[in-house]
């Protein structure tokens, strides 16, 4: 059961819509650096983090985008 989480984020990732699956790549990439970095098994817990707030960065930045198009159109 410890390679669930390694079979659920590819599948998390590519329910995603494409720009938003390039910012959790990054940070999921990120965190699983950092996350090995801190300790044995912390890999996919860092994964995980930096898939999430990678999605958050730029989820925002998109509605930014479209907000600024919006004011400007």
């Amino acid at each position: 059961m410890r390679l669930a989480p390694l079979f659920a984020l590819p599948l998390l990732v590519l329910s995603a819509s494409p720009v938003l699956a390039k910012g959790c790549l990054r940070g999921a990439a990120a965190g699983g650096v950092g996350g090995h970095f801190v300790g044995k098994g912390h890999a996919v817990m860092g994964a995980a983090a930096g898939c999430v707030v990678a999605h958050h960065h730029y989820a925002k930045q998109a509605r930014a985008r479209k907000a600024a198009s919006r004011a400007n159109g």
